[in-house]
């Protein structure tokens, strides 16, 4: 754990620390997700800034035990500023053989491993590989082992219920949860106000999972097997009301804000896909706000739908991952022909096809922008943080209503799980998107006579009198918009087409250099690297190196600025999730020698991993110096 900042209280037996990160792992039937969830929801109502990093497997029904079956929950907490969830855990909390081997590696030495010891029996060991049981071999002596019989203790607190004995096992994580409130000083109101309302009217189950709750608690408290626990202290955060969110949560949110500062109805039709199902389910739910959604029988009518109701003047939408993106394509290069708002929003996941369903990466970034037939440009922005992802959708829209054209959002598994605390925003404050339809006509209407600034074409909603025109997916006449097979007509619309785009650069914010605007050395990135990139360049910036970070969430068109900025700095470095995507295009268009780190392991970067590697590049550029 952090070093503490004063000791352990003689009184009170109470370490504070600054930081602290805890990772709860165990078999997918085990509520890992739940009991990292609800220690989120508690940490972050006591005033702690928060980051997390939800780990799912990969495999729908993983055998129980078994490795590949292993779901894990990772949250940092601190009494300052953080930006990701932690390098590496300072307390494992594993519930059986199979998640103490899969996340033993990552934890820091001496670091605190809570196991629930009734797991540890000869088949859960032979399945997870061991030959030996690690609890008393030897093999973690340089850890703090805190071994507890957890499954027998809540079989005990619940005793009497008449639950199966396999209902009162599954109350076994609110028990790990209990001693982790009572370890870090967390009240458990929230937890058993939750307990309540999710089983309601199904008392015995709900009072197994508060008397387990309960019971881990109070084994903490009266145990002697820890000595002391600790006390984070809450973050100072700017004044308002917080509520922790998720990355999906936000872009739901995002979205449903857009559709009120736009004053248009938002049409949402989407085929489910891991990892961006939850924003079709969560938007599902705001009927009464207006929001209309439909689960789609396939990526294809999906984004056909989305365009449809574009047509129909309604903010038509579709939301998917990697693999139905490469499905979407021909749909989204009508959408640029008849130069209509749309918004694809791609929950990047590791790939190539099915790949890696729940993991992260940052694979998509060239499919988004070239994987159309022809010269289809179209604008591709990226949010940094599961905060930033409500606001990154509305400036989607912003974009793709002002300039009448497609916007593809590229999120990614990291951010859509992750979480943060979320300072409400009010809308009475946010300025309208709102555009307007193209007026009745009484004759000679135009449907692609452009706007002199933006380029952008009127939007001719069908019923409106006058506004009839050809649509569809041949190439159309300049302004009058019927087909043409003029090659010089074909080469002045692509011409337009791409100069409407590249005019998306005029109306965005300019590129922020976090440090010194010129220097040794400039990190940059896009998308969810943001956290582990800002903490490498604190961390540098303290030892006394001139280093920056500059974030990009506009990356087609790329912000006007950036040549200068990159021109700064003596070197470049660029961490991608990719294996060098967004590199090869910056190298491209501004000739600059950026370097390039790609790691494509379906986790994020560590804050260690980055700063390594910039400070072996600050040492290559000070030798080549001399």
């Amino acid at each position: 754990m952090t070093s503490p900042k004063s000791g352990t209280s003689s009184t009170e037996n109470v370490t504070q620390l600054d930081r602290v990160t805890i990772r709860f792992a165990g078999d997918s039937g085990d509520g890992m997700q739940l009991t990292g969830s609800q220690f989120t929801a508690t940490t972050a109502l006591f005033g702690n800034d928060v980051s997390t990093l939800p780990d799912f497997p990969a495999e729908i029904r993983a055998p129980a035990g078994s490795l590949p079956g292993v779901s894990g929950f990772q949250i940092s907490f601190s009494s300052g500023d953080i930006h990701t969830p932690g390098d590496r855990p300072d307390v494992l909390v594993a519930m059986n053989p199979a998640a103490l081997k899969v996340n033993l590696g990552d934890l820091v030495p001496g670091g605190g491993i809570i196991v629930n010891t009734d797991a540890f029996n000869d088949i859960n060991l032979r399945k997870a590989g061991y030959v030996a049981d690690p609890l008393h071999d030897g093999s973690l002596k340089g850890y703090n082992l805190f071994e507890i019989p957890m499954s027998t203790l809540v079989a005990r607190a619940c005793d009497g219920l008449g639950l199966s004995s396999k209902q009162v096992e599954l109350t076994k994580n609110f028990f790990a949860l209990g001693v982790m409130f009572w370890l870090y000083e967390r009240s458990m109101a929230a937890t058993e106000k939750w307990i309540a309302e999710k089983f309601a009217g199904k008392d015995a189950i709900a009072e197994a999972n508060k008397r387990a709750l309960n019971a881990g608690y109070a084994f903490g408290e009266t145990t002697e097997i820890f000595h002391t626990h600790y006390r984070v202290p809450a973050a100072k955060l700017k004044p308002g009301t917080y509520r922790n969110i998720t990355g999906n949560e936000a872009t739901a949110l995002g979205f449903v804000t857009a559709a009120k500062l736009a004053e248009r109805d938002l049409f949402l039709a989407s085929y489910p896909i891991t990892p961006a199902s939850d924003i079709l389910h969560q938007l599902s739910g705001y009927k009464h706000l207006g929001i209309k959604t439909v689960q789609s029988e396939d990526e294809i009518a999906a984004i056909g739908a989305a365009v449809g109701a574009a047509y129909g003047g309604a903010m038509g939408m579709t939301t998917t991952s990697g693999p139905g993106m490469a499905l979407k394509a021909e749909m989204l290069g009508l959408a640029v022909m008849v130069e209509l708002p749309l918004v694809v929003v791609d929950v990047q996941r590791a790939g190539p096809s099915t790949g890696m369903p729940t993991k992260t990466e940052q694979g998509d970034l060239l499919m988004s922008m070239f994987g159309r037939n022809s010269d289809s440009p179209i604008p591709v922005i990226a949010p940094a943080t599961p905060v930033e992802c409500f606001t990154m959708a509305i400036e989607a829209w912003r974009i793709a209503l002002k300039h009448m054209t497609p916007v593809v959002y590229l999120s990614d598994a990291f951010l859509a799980t992750g979480a943060e605390p979320w300072k409400i925003p009010q809308i009475s404050e946010m300025p309208s998107i709102a555009v307007k339809n193209a007026p009745e006509s009484q004759g000679g209407f135009r449907p692609y006579q452009r706007d002199p600034e933006t380029l952008a074409r009127p939007w001719a909603v069908p019923g409106t009198k006058g506004l009839e025109h050809r649509i569809g997916g041949l190439e159309k006449l300049d302004e009058l918009g019927t087909v043409s097979y003029d090659p010089d007509n074909h080469h002045r619309m692509m011409l337009l087409r791409a100069e409407k785009v590249a005019r998306v650069a005029r109306d965005i914010p300019k590129t922020e250099v976090w440090g010194d605007p010129t220097g040794d050395l400039l990190i940059l990135g896009w998308g969810s690297t943001y956290g582990s990139i800002r903490s490498a360049v604190e961390r540098l910036r303290e030892r006394g190196k001139r280093v920056s970070h500059a974030h990009l969430r506009y990356l087609n068109p790329l912000p006007d600025d950036l040549g200068e900025i990159l021109r700064g700095f003596q070197r470049v470095l660029l961490p991608e999730l990719n294996l060098g995507q967004l590199r090869m295009l910056l190298r491209a268009k501004y000739l600059v020698d950026i370097v390039g780190f790609n790691l494509v392991r379906g986790k994020p970067f560590q804050i260690g991993e980055i700063e390594a590697k910039a400070e072996s590049l600050l040492g290559e550029s000070v030798e080549v110096g001399r």
